[in-house]
């Protein structure tokens, strides 16, 4: 196990264990003690979803699927969530630093945790169409201006949520990235995908990362089984096609969907979560707006959309991947609180 997840997790209990936990209702069974922090796992695995198939049964290529990696704790709560990254699956699964991820806090509070490298991306690479990648010097710069660390590199901003006396944490980052493939058709593909992944997994809240909230909002579309979204600052959103005046379509839409087809967003549960230093981002400052919009036009149709500023609940310094910062922990206990009131 990597140096970035430190935590034990113990396996091998027996299935009766495993057994007496469900039939308990998601209530965990009377087991072995564990130390303090350790996570009593009950099923882990991986499994592909969705996709398409090149060719005949003589001469085929399985691609455009994506990948789940899953790990179920024991006495798991009834609803799933799907951990859907821009970047790597690295960010749910260490702190910047290296310290706890938010995948093992949300293991603890005994959530089954998916994470999700949707079609052409990361362990899910194998498309159905010829790609290139670009080795682009300058790159590394351009995350720290995305991410908000600060407002021109290497300079971070005072009080950042980031190691930033420690190159190798920002090195770490760096190499913790995918091809991402942004474009409404890519989003479009990865949504398939995805909801292929959640009717197998079942009820599921999505978490998302920026463009990740983009493809998940696509997926509300797809199936029933997702039940809520929460989208740490995304950029991209879907609107009813009676709304004027239009936006043009650009790397993470807009789309606009009939009536019928948006009012899906009024059937769950959404929270839309940003960080510090917005104001300083012209790039964020325009996805915020949105927000805003979308959330108004989901609202005033009778749903659930809550726009949460960190600012606002008194965290300073988040990133634009608040859930890697530093102060994790305080984001975490925001997420338990709306899991919480929405009872998942």
């Amino acid at each position: 196990m990597s140096e970035s997840r430190r935590t034990r997790r113990w396996f091998g209990f027996a299935a009766a264990a495993a057994g007496l936990a469900l039939a308990a209702g998601g209530v965990a069974a009377q087991g072995p003690s564990l130390p303090n922090g350790a996570i009593a796992i009950a099923k882990q695995g991986s499994f592909e979803a969705g996709g398409h198939i090149l060719g005949d049964a003589a001469k085929s290529l399985a691609c455009d699927h994506g990948h789940v990696e899953y790990e179920i704790p024991v006495g798991a709560k009834k609803t799933a969530l799907f951990l859907w990254h821009s970047s790597s699956a690295a960010v749910w699964q260490r702190r910047w630093d290296g310290g706890e991820g938010y995948q093992t806090k949300l293991l603890r509070a005994g959530y089954p945790t998916y994470v999700w490298d949707g079609p052409r991306v990361g362990r899910a690479n194998w498309g159905c169409e010829d790609y290139t990648y670009h080795a682009q010097a300058g790159r590394d710069q351009g995350n720290f201006g995305a991410w908000r660390f600060g407002p021109a590199y290497p300079n971070f901003y005072p009080g950042e949520q980031f190691p930033v006396n420690d190159p190798d944490a920002l090195e770490q980052a760096n190499r913790a990235r995918y091809d991402e493939f942004d474009s409404v058709a890519n989003a479009q593909l990865q949504s398939d995908a995805a909801a292929k992944a959640i009717e197998r997994i079942g009820p599921t809240v999505a978490l998302t990362n920026s463009a990740g909230g983009m493809r998940a909002l696509y997926t509300v579309l797809k199936t029933d089984k997702l039940k809520g979204i929460v989208a740490y600052e995304n950029p991209g959103y879907v609107f009813p096609d009676t709304i004027e005046p239009k936006l043009k379509e650009g790397l993470f839409g807009p789309i606009y969907v009939p009536e019928s087809e948006f009012m899906k967003f009024t059937k769950i549960p959404i929270q839309l979560v940003w960080g510090d230093h917005l104001e300083d981002s012209k790039v964020w400052v325009s996805s915020y707006a949105q927000a805003e919009l979308f959330a108004k036009e989901v609202n005033k149709r009778g749903g659930h959309v809550e726009m949460l500023h960190l600012t606002d609940a008194g965290l300073h310094g988040n990133s634009h991947i608040p859930f890697a910062d530093m102060n994790n922990d305080q984001v975490a206990k925001l997420l338990f609180q709306w899991l919480k009131k929405n009872n998942f």
